[in-house]
């Protein structure tokens, strides 16, 4: 568990490019952990940075390429987070494995204070990219009856651990998932500079072959 964690709750509905940049730019400049909770405009999903372009479903959605890994999702019936932790919190040092599952432990915490019934898959055979509902991996959220309901894409940079996550409720939880993570929640708005955001959209996230790249 994280001793602090500041929680922002994003009130900006962003398509794609522009959430994706706002993830990355929190990666750059925070120097506390951060849980951001985010909505989409109407009609995107996005996918992970090692997802082939050609293999996305035609959902008559608009797409956009994450900076992390996972798979395929559907943003328009899902509630969204990014969890930032910096470099020299045993968080971020954690293998892979480790912080997915510590991560998603305080998912299904979340879940369970909210009345759902959730708990962490077992082992399985690794994903091969495609859709990220259909098919779990360990340490993937589950319901009662063994549907994923959440799922993620990490990232490490020298800077930290970029986790992003869905999961697959109409209300949002992040009050919960805050607790969850930190002993201590300190609930407080970022203001990302519109001038940074519309560069990192113009330099990469908005960009055909930024999309298209594999």
């Amino acid at each position: 568990m994280l001793a602090f964690l500041r929680l922002w709750i994003d009130p900006v509905a962003r398509d794609g490019p522009e959430n994706m940049a706002v993830d990355e730019w929190l990666a750059e400049t925070a120097d506390v952990p951060v849980l951001r909770s985010y909505r989409w405009k109407p009609g995107w999903g996005s996918f992970g940075y090692f997802v082939k372009a050609g293999d996305l479903p035609d959902h008559g959605l608009k797409w956009v390429r994450r900076w992390t890994g996972g798979g395929i999702v559907d943003h328009r019936e899902d509630w969204t987070y990014t969890v930032f932790v910096p470099r020299g919190h045993s968080l971020a040092e954690a293998r892979g494995a480790e912080s997915y599952r510590v991560i998603h432990s305080a998912v299904v915490a979340g879940l369970l204070e909210a009345g759902k019934e959730a708990l962490l898959a077992g082992p399985a055979a690794a994903a091969a990219g495609g859709e990220c509902f259909i098919q779990a991996v360990e340490h993937d959220v589950l319901d009662a009856t063994g549907r994923k309901i959440a799922g993620a894409g990490q990232r490490r940079s020298v800077r930290g651990l970029l986790h992003q996550g869905s999961v697959a409720v109409e209300s949002s939880l992040e009050r919960a998932l805050a607790s969850a993570l930190a002993e201590k929640v300190e609930e407080n708005p970022y203001f990302p500079d519109p001038g940074t955001l519309a560069a990192k959209v113009a330099g990469r996230y908005g960009m055909e072959n930024w999309a298209n790249r594999r």
